[in-house]
């Protein structure tokens, strides 16, 4: 077949920014890892095209994840480029963690939502386990901020663990960092004349009520807006934001955009937690490579519901999601190439930012 591996990655994307054999490098490792859909060094050694070894492969990808030269700032902006977010962006942020023997694998991570995924812009690793400080949240997000300082924010959601009163401080001092965060039921909300739990204030609401306070009510000293809404189990969903907003919960909703995209470098996708890279530095270099990977296969996705729109159930819902559209289909174009050339050539204009 006369296609080159490099060709996976257009010169207007990262790919301009490594030499040829990390180009080429990193093409078979895209294809492989369509192939065999594991992180796992072992599999994906095995799933490589060429005529090297299995043993061959497997030291290429160690050396590859401990060597490989990445600007993560460069690869945050060609995630934006390469899926055209359009503005002003809803950031969501969270942790992921899991276990491999006494190994705690735990990842602080920010991203940009879009279409219902949460795409992954900077992210550390935590070296301990259990929920992030203020510092590094607040480093993070001054990352962040040092990157994309002329692009409008919509809001930064995040869940009860992004809470305190150090953290708080520092997201009403930033003017482009509206937030929608939840806060727990035992919280004590101020009137300035009577504090009270939030579970007291919200009694009286029902199953899928929901009620916004017009005025302010503080937290820890600070002036913020609260909504709530009475869930299915009957606990509360109490969000609060610097300022009214009528789609408080609504907006709030969308933190759940980063729980998809875990989900799809986990078990619904490239099965993260099969990694057994105990080096922070090549876990995250990782990472980046599934970042380029979640990418290709969404914007495979969108291209292929143009062409056939992705059937809708009785229900409502799509019987399947944009990304598993995309990666079922690079799938199948990747085992058969020969078949598919054309198809194959088709899908590398999403990898380039042109």
């Amino acid at each position: 077949m006369a296609w080159s591996t490099t060709k996976c990655l257009g010169e207007h994307s990262l790919a301009s920014y490594a030499d040829a054999g990390s180009r080429r490098f990193l093409a078979l490792f895209l294809i492989a890892l369509f192939r065999v859909k594991t992180v796992n060094l072992s599999d994906l050694s095995t799933g490589f095209m060429g005529k090297a070894k299995t043993e061959s492969n497997y030291k290429r990808l160690q050396r590859f994840l401990r060597e490989f030269d990445l600007d993560y700032y460069v690869l945050a902006k060609l995630v934006i480029a390469m899926m055209e977010i359009p503005e002003p962006w809803v950031l969501s942020i969270d942790r992921t963690e899991w276990k491999f023997g006494r190994k705690i694998f735990n990842i602080l991570t920010l991203g940009v939502v879009y279409q219902g995924v949460a795409f992954p812009l900077l992210w550390w690793m935590l070296d301990k386990k259990g929920n992030s400080d203020t510092q590094e949240r607040v480093e993070l997000l001054e990352e962040f901020v040092k990157l994309f300082c002329e692009h409008k924010i919509a809001y930064v959601s995040a869940d009860r663990e992004f809470l305190g009163h150090d953290w708080l401080t520092y997201l009403l001092s930033q003017p482009m960092m509206p937030f929608r965060i939840r806060i727990r039921e035992s919280e004590l909300l101020s009137d300035k004349k009577h504090s009270l739990a939030v579970r007291i204030i919200f009694s009286h609401l029902k199953i899928g009520q929901m009620e916004l306070l017009k005025r302010k009510r503080f937290l820890w000293g600070h002036g913020v807006y609260v909504g709530a809404l009475r869930l299915e189990d009957n606990s509360l969903l109490t969000v609060i934001a610097p300022s009214y907003t009528s789609t408080l919960i609504d907006d709030y909703g969308q933190r759940w955009s980063i729980e998809t995209l875990f989900g799809i470098f986990k078990s619904r996708g490239f099965n993260l937690e099969d990694t057994h890279l105990i080096d922070s530095e090549r876990l995250s270099r990782l990472f980046a490579l599934l970042t380029i990977a979640l990418c290709w296969a969404y914007r495979t996705g969108q291209w292929l519901s143009t062409q056939r729109p992705i059937t809708i159930k009785k229900h409502g819902r799509k019987a399947k999601s944009v990304f598993r559209y995309g990666f079922d289909y690079l799938r199948r174009i990747l085992f058969n190439l020969e078949q598919y050339e054309v198809d194959f050539y088709q899908t590398l204009q999403f990898l380039s930012c042109t």
